[in-house]
């Protein structure tokens, strides 16, 4: 089974319509929701084991509303845009509950927000918003490799004979993830530039 673009049907071009109460839009909003769940259980209640079964869960449902919205025709361009920045916000959402529970350094929130931060720039000059940029490959490996290794980290503060095994895993997955997260973000910066350069242009020609 293909965990990148799965759910794609062969010949059968992928369209985004004007729909916005859609199955993968729902479960979109349902993960994000989990959000204040997990900050609750880490922060206020220090349940780690439910607090990682919230992220499986919202990190289950990321690749269930893309299977959903490919296989059945229900890809929008509301989920086009709100996917991918659900994710973004998610993660860092989490990031910081972790440094403030003392699960990981500071560091870490600051490897995400650097490259989001920079697009975040590039685009607001550029487009004045959000720039509709497809999301690439690595940008989707890099998002589930960091939802894989978040959860690990969790469960690493659980008192079981595997919280070893369990931190290392995560750490395996969120290193590569914030590598990808780099890489993805280099590749964006140029297309965004690339992008916002030929649209000035198109602009400055048409008056």
């Amino acid at each position: 089974m293909k965990f990148i673009g799965a759910g794609a049907r062969p010949g059968q071009p992928l369209v985004h319509r004007d729909a916005v109460f859609t199955v993968p839009n729902v479960l979109t909003v349902v993960r994000f929701l989990g959000v204040p769940l997990f900050i609750w259980l880490v922060l206020a209640e220090r349940k780690y084991g439910a607090a990682a079964l919230v992220l499986a869960i919202m990190a289950g449902t990321d690749w269930v509303d893309g299977y959903i919205a490919r296989r059945f025709n229900q890809m929008s361009k509301l989920g086009r845009l709100m996917d991918p920045i659900a994710d973004r916000l998610s993660l860092i959402a989490v990031a910081v509950t972790l440094v403030i529970a003392g699960v990981v350094q500071w560091w870490y929130l600051v490897a995400l927000l650097v490259p989001d931060a920079v697009l975040l720039g590039l685009s607001l000059f550029y487009f004045h918003g959000h720039p509709d940029l497809p999301v690439s490959r690595i940008g989707k490996v890099r998002t589930g490799l960091l939802l894989v290794g978040t959860p690990l980290l969790v469960l690493s503060k659980l008192p079981v004979p595997a919280a070893d095994v369990y931190l290392t895993l995560a750490w395996i997955c969120l290193g590569l993830g914030l590598v990808g997260h780099w890489i993805a973000a280099y590749n964006y910066v140029w297309a965004i530039i690339g992008k916002g350069r030929q649209r000035r242009a198109h602009d400055g020609g048409s008056r």
